[in-house]
């Protein structure tokens, strides 16, 4: 099996929370990010958007950032989970659909790597259907 080094590995997640102290929630991600994953080399600015996919009173905060990794997109996936939980996020949303969360964490592109798999798909999907992730991630793609 050929094994690819994932050594300098340019990685954007979408970061997103409706719930507690919305900012504070991302801002610790922020730093469980760079402690875990790699280093944030952009980040966008904080966004005020409504739910999608879900009715709630509440607001969320959303933001993007680009960040180096040398962690495979497996590796990634686990440490993000690991992340929201620790932010205190207490489950996934299941086939019970959308929900209010104190973080939530998805990964949008690793390099130009593709990848189709049950529980890891990158692209994400729904990049093109939520403002609350373009706009942010527009602020500091290159």
């Amino acid at each position: 099996m050929l094994r690819r080094c994932f050594a300098h590995n340019m990685i954007y997640l979408s970061l997103g929370s409706n719930i507690g102290d919305k900012e504070a929630n991302i801002l610790r991600a922020y730093e469980l990010i760079e402690e875990k994953i790699g280093h944030i080399v952009r980040r966008s600015s904080l966004y005020k958007t409504a739910p999608w996919g879900f009715s709630s009173p509440n607001e969320f905060l959303n933001s993007a950032i680009a960040v180096e990794t040398s962690l495979s997109p497996r590796e990634l996936l686990s440490k993000t989970q690991e992340i929201e939980r620790l932010v205190g996020r207490k489950e996934k949303t299941g086939d019970s659909g959308y929900q209010d969360r104190i973080i939530d964490i998805d990964i949008l592109y690793y390099n130009d790597m593709v990848i189709n798999e049950p529980d890891l798909v990158i692209p994400h999907p729904l990049i093109n259907e939520r403002d609350f992730v373009l706009k942010p991630l527009k602020e500091i793609y290159d």
